[in-house]
């Protein structure tokens, strides 16, 4: 009987967790079953309960992959490197556009299946402890949130922003006006069919660009540019 080598494994899974990523974007996550994957790979029960017990752990390894396929920590880094460079809201402008670049993008993949998780997690919070407990790093949002967290605060102690709330407050409207943006994006997109006459405006780059103008009118950054270029003249 020839050898099950480490690659073999590792296409099996691969094959798995890509059934698993399809299907989700095809059904709601909470909907999707075993046997839906099983349909979909084409092993038998048996052959795939070899490499997974149980769809949350397929789930798991779906979402390290949709991380690693998928992240958006480098360029929160590289727009962060140019914060002596830039104003503060330049900084913000440039980071709330990044993040429609990259919901325009995903929005009927990864923060299609971000936001069902959401809801899974307030009906069977065990289920998203069972998938997100074991994941190795953080996600893009909780990276985004530490670093943001950090600039903030060295922006502040600079005198260079004066945020009207504190930057945990801020952070917790941010965080949640974006999940609010992507739920009605998604709602609006993928599931909801009737002419609504605001459609046209339920779009990441149209409602993050408020959300933009919001967060730079908290942190004291509005009118900065017009302030720069007057003293200039």
């Amino acid at each position: 009987m020839p050898k099950v080598t480490e690659k073999y494994i590792a296409d099996k899974k691969k094959r798995i967790t890509d059934a698993a990523y399809e299907l989700c974007l095809q059904k709601t996550v909470s909907t999707v079953t075993m046997q839906d994957i099983i349909d979909r790979v084409g092993l038998s029960q048996g052959g795939i309960y070899r490499f997974y017990k149980d769809i949350d752990e397929i789930f798991a390894d779906m979402i390290r992959q949709m991380r690693e396929r998928v992240s958006i920590k480098g360029k929160i880094d590289e727009i962060l490197k140019r914060k002596d460079e830039l104003s503060p809201r330049e900084i913000t402008n440039l980071l709330f556009m990044m993040l429609a670049d990259f919901m325009e993008s995903e929005l009927m993949g990864i923060e299609k299946i971000d936001f069902e998780l959401s809801v899974l997690a307030m009906n069977m919070p065990q289920r998203i402890e069972k998938i997100m407990g074991g994941l190795p790093e953080v996600g893009n949002m909780e990276y985004l949130t530490i670093r943001t967290m950090e600039y903030f605060q060295e922006q502040a102690a600079r005198g260079r922003i004066h945020p009207s709330v504190n930057e945990e407050e801020l952070l917790a409207f941010i965080s949640s006006a974006y999940g609010g943006i992507q739920m009605t994006c998604i709602v609006n997109n993928c599931y909801r069919h009737e002419r609504n006459p605001l459609t046209a405006l339920y779009q990441p780059r149209v409602l993050l660009k408020t959300l933009a103008q919001t967060v730079n009118h908290l942190i004291g950054a509005d009118g900065e540019d017009e302030t720069k270029k007057e003293h200039s003249l």
